[in-house]
């Protein structure tokens, strides 16, 4: 049997602050968009926090300032190119006409309902159908895929762009997603060939971490399988990302979700399970003090350090890096000796003209914003 993980990066709707051509212009919208949020659930608004909800409004670009007379007078939106701030009932801020001036007027949670939501928009329709062929040409069993929007999104891809464009043998009998901790739309989830049913599910959205926080940014869902007469259990990941917030916490996270994973595993192997794949995008090379719990701390061995596998061009798995690992097939014990083959498929992630020891692209892909994703899949197929 074959398994395969795959960050897709969404497959038909994306947050326009991350579908800019550099990922860095929109860090500064995530940040401030992540810690507004966070104020706002606040069940008491004191005037600390009052000041820091003006800040973030401003640096969300909600709320400017234009000048009449010398006198700078408030100008606030509900919504712009990046986010809206919904509301429902109450009121968050007020501007006097008067003096131009802008308060939080809300005293607290319970004083408005409303949300900070990002806006979205259509993924490059012939990047949707490149995710299929990547996904067709490896041919998975399982597919382990991060960056799903939700379960209807998963099965709609697989009815109406895997199905229809690749043939039905290249579809999945079986689709499932459990919504994860972020609001972005980007979870993990699952799909398996008919004969590959799964048996049981766990997710761990609440398995806590930092104080009043999960420590999943989106989840470490569990699935079970049954090959033969064998159990087999998956477990799917994506960490935190380096791109936003300071380093030091993003490291702290990732490090705090690697040794949650390392408990998972260690309790399910201490129930007797054999063979046990961890699977997805970790967001950390292999030698990393974060990932440092599960690689090192435990008796998961990666795939592509086991005979069969083949690299191809390079031994990095994001952009064209010839080095940057990051994603990962983590196999137990009961496993290692059955590796026949493994690898990369990089057919969906685009090379420019001048990029070195170039690889193979799908003859669907001729720009860059026809990528399937900016990761390149990876796969082992195992003797079970």
């Amino acid at each position: 049997m074959k398994i395969a993980s795959f960050n897709v990066e969404n497959m038909f709707r994306r947050a326009v602050v991350l579908n800019q051509e550099n990922w860095k212009d929109g860090k500064p919208i995530l940040e401030a968009y992540a810690a507004l949020t966070e104020v706002l659930e606040q069940p008491v608004y004191s005037d600390a926090d009052k000041r820091r909800i003006l800040a973030l409004l401003e640096k969300l670009g909600l709320l400017s300032w234009k000048e009449e007379k010398g006198v700078k007078k408030a100008k606030f939106a509900e919504d712009n190119d990046w986010v809206w701030l919904r509301r429902s009932r109450g009121k968050l801020v007020s501007v006097h006409t008067k003096d131009g001036s802008i308060e939080v007027v809300a005293a607290g949670r319970a004083d408005w309902i409303g949300w900070l939501e990002l806006k979205r928009e259509e993924v490059n329709e012939q990047a949707t159908r490149n995710t299929a062929a990547v996904i067709a040409d490896m041919d998975p069993d399982i597919l382990a895929v991060v960056e799903a929007e939700d379960r209807p999104a998963l099965v709609r891809f697989n009815e109406n762009v895997l199905k229809l464009d690749q043939g039905e043998d290249k579809a999945f009998g079986h689709v499932m997603l459990i919504d994860g901790n972020d609001e972005r739309g980007i979870d993990v989830g699952l799909l398996s060939k008919a004969g590959f049913p799964v048996v049981s599910m766990r997710s761990h959205v609440d398995d806590p971490g930092p104080p009043a926080k999960p420590v999943f940014s989106r989840d470490c869902a569990e699935y079970e399988f049954k090959v033969g007469r064998s159990k087999l259990l998956l477990l799917v990941n994506h960490f935190k990302s380096k791109g936003f917030g300071k380093t030091s916490d993003s490291n702290e996270r990732r490090e705090d979700q690697a040794k949650e994973v390392a408990r998972i595993y260690n309790e399910r192997k201490a129930e007797g399970w054999k063979y046990i794949v961890v699977l997805g995008d970790l967001n950390d090379t292999p030698e990393s003090k974060p990932l440092a719990p599960l690689i090192k701390g435990t008796d998961l061995k990666d795939a592509s350090e086991l005979p069969g596998w083949a690299w191809g061009e390079r031994e990095g798995t994001f952009g064209g890096s010839k080095k940057e690992k990051i994603d990962y097939l983590l196999l137990s014990p009961g496993l290692h000796g059955k590796v026949k083959a493994g690898g990369v498929n990089r057919k969906g992630l685009w090379h420019g003209d001048r990029t070195q020891n170039p690889w193979e692209l799908l003859p669907t892909l001729t720009k860059e914003e026809e990528a399937a994703s900016d990761h390149a899949a990876i796969w082992v197929e195992l003797d079970l």
